[in-house]
């Protein structure tokens, strides 16, 4: 296994942040989607510097978020930020074998998959996300407190997953983070 990462998560982290303040006020996406970037990771592989665990909501968009381009952050979608053994699969592809030390669970306010939780009895397929949000949120009804909750839920899930303490050789860290969808702001949880 060759990890050739050299982004601490406290640098990853801040590298994050920045991102997302310069996305604030960008009026188009700033990541590097060149044809050299595609040509370089085609040839090297990926060296992304945090996984990004979000929701699939097409509003969502971390790359752009987090002024990320091609190769820089692992990027997993699926409805409502839940984790299951899929998610948890691709995380520990991503810290083991790519050297990702960073792994960000970033939910969002306005969440039609907690407002399905909350407010629907959905079914089939759907059902499997909400009744992991349920579990998660228990009554609790306020959106922006349903998703933070939600969002906690899935950092233990992972950090429970993969044993996150054996990962010490690794510096990991897992963390919350909750996207605005109004202005574009990332308050990390």
């Amino acid at each position: 296994m060759s990890i050739n990462n050299t982004y601490s998560a406290e640098e990853a982290l801040k590298k994050l942040k920045d991102g997302n303040e310069r996305y604030l006020f960008a009026m188009k996406s700033e990541g590097d989607v060149s044809l050299a970037i595609r040509k370089k990771t085609c040839a090297e592989g990926q060296n992304p510097y945090a996984v990004i665990v979000a929701c699939s909501d097409s509003r969502v968009i971390p790359e752009s978020i987090f002024s990320a381009g091609i190769g820089e952050v692992f990027v997993i979608r699926v409805a409502g930020n839940v984790i299951d053994n899929h998610q948890l699969g691709s995380i520990e592809y991503a810290v083991e074998h790519l050297g990702c030390r960073l792994v960000v669970v970033m939910g969002h306010d306005h969440c039609g998959a907690v407002d399905s939780a909350i407010n629907h009895q959905p079914e089939n397929y759907i059902k499997f996300i909400t009744d992991e949000i349920r579990k998660a949120i228990g009554e609790e009804t306020d959106d922006y407190v349903a998703c933070c909750l939600n969002v906690r839920h899935s950092v233990k899930v992972i950090e429970a997953g993969l044993k996150i303490r054996q990962h010490g050789e690794h510096d990991l860290r897992v963390c919350g983070a909750l996207y605005h969808l109004e202005d574009g702001r990332v308050e990390f949880l």
